[in-house]
């Protein structure tokens, strides 16, 4: 007679569950998780909002810039790798929902064209932010700064007001859908276990109960398969009774291969993201002033804001018209329509997608990063003019740059491949994938090609 022996729990590393460790999970669990980093984040938040309105006109000595732009922008892509869509438990417009909504919130259902175009509503929000970075020089003017993130605080209170949960997070917030690809594309993952959410019937993650608030995204982890919309805010592990949330490791990109229900919308930002970086490497190229000459000529205006517009619309639409070509070329070897392509293939750049934008970001972090610590210092009156703000060299950071390229690249392509072998069979398999592996070559080439020019700070 024999007996088996008990299934060893697997390593963190190997997609064991972070909550068996008991330090992760008492934290996770406790009643101070996550206001502990909610309210610094928004002192932090304060801080900086007096500084973009208050303080020195010059973003160059402006300390909200620095946090803002320097630091923070550039260290968002890297959280939503690494930790999913952390920043989102901890931002400080969560914080100030969840407060208006504990003093004055109505708790009305989130409206019903808002849950339909939501991701329409962020895609086209994304687009026109960007866009008016650009034009009304919002990051180089710390008052438009101030003036977005208002805006932006407005909009928090409003819905907060109105509507239940953190409507405006999950159907509003720009970020909120750069961050749900990108968490899509990261290593955290949280889910239900199938064996045990099978038998539960009060869906106390989805609900909340007397020691959990309601899942503020409208996730129900017993059937959720995607962690777009995660915020890993851990209501539902503290609610659960039992036991059957987990929080596990993955390989980056392991969820882009498997998407059951493909969403064109999404397909779509995740192309316009690679757009927006090439247009925010374009503009801060040394070429760019002969670049507006050139247009100048062409279209016979000095409006930046035609020139700009024009450069800004062929950068989207380039990603765009390519991912679209390429799925009418995959319809011919997989039978499947260029809208059902589009859908399924446009998940595979987004490990193209934060790869260009960290390296972008990086150059920010690392070339002017000093400008942090010499505008905080500048608070206290000490001066430090000549200084120069950079971290690393500009040779360093590009290496760091190409690196991160080859990466997405490797990323992009793999998912590009899991993606077709999913979905298809035999001949079918690598018919699909040969054009797709054709795109990813292309968009990375141009991406090489633009850091390999000089760029010009923003500090």
């Amino acid at each position: 007679m024999t007996t088996s022996l008990p299934k060893p729990n697997p390593s963190i590393l190997n997609g064991g569950n972070l909550l068996n460790n008991k330090w992760i999970d008492r934290f996770l669990r406790s009643r101070w998780y996550p206001g502990i980093i909610q309210w610094p984040t928004l002192m932090i938040f304060m801080v900086i909002m007096f500084e973009l309105i208050l303080g020195p006109e010059s973003a160059h000595d402006n300390f909200g810039t620095a946090l803002t732009w320097v630091l923070w922008w550039p260290l968002i892509p890297i959280i939503f790798l690494f930790l999913g869509r952390f920043w989102c438990a901890i931002c400080p417009f969560a914080k100030i929902n969840d407060l208006v909504q504990n003093f004055v919130g109505n708790n009305k259902p989130a409206p019903r064209f808002l849950k339909k175009y939501g991701i329409w509503i962020i895609d086209a929000l994304f687009i026109f932010i960007t866009w008016s970075d650009h034009v009304f020089g919002v990051v180089e003017n710390p008052l438009g700064s101030g003036v977005l993130m208002l805006t932006l605080t407005t909009g928090v209170i409003v819905s907060g007001a109105f509507y239940e949960r953190r409507t405006f997070c999950r159907y509003v917030c720009f970020l909120g859908g750069l961050s749900g690809n990108y968490a899509r594309n990261g290593m955290l993952s949280l889910r239900g276990t199938p064996e045990i959410c099978a038998t539960c019937t009060i869906a106390a993650c989805y609900k909340g109960t007397d020691k959990s608030l309601p899942c503020p995204l409208y996730e129900f982890p017993k059937t959720m398969t995607s962690s777009a919309n995660c915020v890993l805010c851990a209501e539902c592990i503290k609610g659960c009774p039992n036991n059957s949330i987990q929080l596990t490791v993955r390989p980056p990109t392991k969820e882009l291969w498997f998407i059951r229900k493909p969403k064109i919308e999404e397909a779509f930002l995740s192309a316009v993201i690679m757009g927006i970086v090439f247009v925010q490497n374009v503009t801060m190229l040394e070429i760019w002033e002969s670049m507006l000459k050139w247009l100048e000529n062409v279209t016979g205006t000095t409006s930046y804001a035609v020139t700009f517009s024009i450069t800004f619309a062929t950068a989207i639409v380039i990603p765009v018209a390519l991912l679209g070509l390429t799925s009418w070329i995959a319809s011919k070897f997989n039978k499947a329509t260029l809208v059902e392509n589009f859908a399924r293939f446009g998940y595979a750049i987004i490990a193209l997608d934060m790869a260009g934008h960290i390296a972008h970001n990086l150059f920010h972090l690392l070339a002017e990063g000093k400008s942090i610590l010499y505008t905080g210092m500048a608070l206290f009156g000490m001066e430090t003019h000549g200084a120069s703000p950079a971290i690393l060299s500009m040779q360093e950071i590009q290496w760091l740059q190409f690196g991160l390229i080859a990466l997405g690249f490797i990323g992009s392509l793999y998912t590009a491949y899991r993606i077709s072998k999913s979905n298809h069979s035999g001949e079918k398999v690598w018919g699909t994938f040969a054009p797709f592996a054709v795109l990813m070559v292309v968009l990375t080439v141009m991406n090489v090609v633009l850091f390999t020019l000089p760029m010009a700070m923003r500090m």
